[in-house]
């Protein structure tokens, strides 16, 4: 299996994007008219996960850069319900004249459409996609309660040894900490009990208590409990992690093909003008290059994902679309 991780390369060439030159065509005379003068009011991100979550964080660091080369306000209005897919519906049915965008995670845009036996919205035929902004690498711990696994050679073994006796826990059913468990019983031919709570915070104290033995979630939630001590950090994916650089990356630990990650991106409703989409697309490259945007990305470990053209992005989405569906339906996860 190819890696997954995006390439971190130089700024991108802002090459022009003229292939929904059609679609636009059909537009209101309203929305082709603001095509010149956009934007000329606020325009509205919507965050379709909680306050304080990590694609509200990332979206509320990249609004007032994004505000200041836009030169208009940007408001982030967090529209929470369905993993992500309230918010994202919300965008996908709202006029398409580059006022109203979505902040959406790959849960609401690619792995929906195999979680939900229906989805309100067409995630390939009812957005259009702008922008990656960061990618999410997950890392894998285990708890340090009567458990004695140091390594994931050792994690391995355990689930072996005890099929189906020890548990795992996720911030919620098809999360992607969730699909990562999932990911590594199917790639092992292992079983183990999955424990969904409602958040990372309440997940990452199952492991501290010992009432699940295992987890993934980001460096950033798991980082501080590894090095007081308190939690072994036993795999990071898919590359070393700079908040937890002693910890191995999934080649090292000896499962190159475990990839565990999220990754969030801009999203805009279907039939956006293509002037739009690009004007906003090179906006917010500008934002993810600007050195202190992409230090405090960094550093919250979560990198920018830099380097992608709209139609590298839109390629990276269809590849997606092909990795995901098989970890899902192997997770036996579903959603209504």
């Amino acid at each position: 299996m190819r890696d997954r991780s995006p390439p971190r390369v130089p700024l991108l060439e802002r090459r022009s994007f003229l292939t929904a030159a059609a679609a636009a065509g059909l537009a209101a005379p309203s929305v082709v008219q603001a095509q010149g003068t956009w934007p000329n009011r606020p325009i509205r991100f919507v965050v379709p996960l909680g306050a304080g979550g990590a694609t509200d964080i990332v979206m509320r660091i990249l609004a007032p850069k994004l505000g200041q080369i836009l030169g208009t306000a940007i408001v982030v209005e967090n529209r929470v319900g369905g993993g992500g897919v309230v918010g994202t519906d919300n965008v996908a049915k709202s006029p398409p004249d580059g006022y109203s965008f979505v902040h959406a995670a790959v849960s609401s845009v690619v792995i929906a459409q195999t979680l939900f036996a229906r989805l309100p919205y067409d995630p390939e035929k009812d957005l259009t996609n702008i922008s990656p902004t960061v990618f999410v690498p997950l890392c894998l711990s285990v708890t340090k309660q009567n458990f004695n696994v140091t390594s994931l050679a050792e994690l391995i073994a355990e689930l072996k040894a005890r099929p189906g006796q020890l548990s795992f826990a996720s911030n919620g059913t098809g999360a992607t900490s969730h699909l990562a468990g999932a990911n590594l019983l199917r790639l092992t031919d292992t079983r183990a009990e999955h424990v969904p709570y409602r958040s990372g915070a309440e997940a990452v104290t199952a492991l501290l208590t010992g009432d699940v033995q295992f987890a993934f979630d980001i460096p950033a939630l798991h980082g501080p409990y590894y090095r007081d001590g308190r939690i072994r950090t036993i795999m990071a994916s898919p590359d070393r992690q700079p908040l937890i650089p002693d910890v191995p990356s999934n080649t090292e630990a000896g499962l190159p093909e475990l990839k565990a990650y999220s990754w969030f991106g801009i999203f805009g409703p279907a039939n956006l003008p293509p002037q739009i989409t690009e004007r906003l697309h090179a906006a917010l490259s500008e934002a993810l290059m600007d050195p202190m945007i992409n230090g405090r990305l960094e550093q919250s470990g979560m990198p920018a994902m830099t380097g992608y053209s709209i139609e590298r992005f839109n390629a990276f989405i269809a590849e997606e679309r092909v990795f995901w569906p098989p970890i899902v339906r192997a997770s036996g996860a579903t959603a209504q």
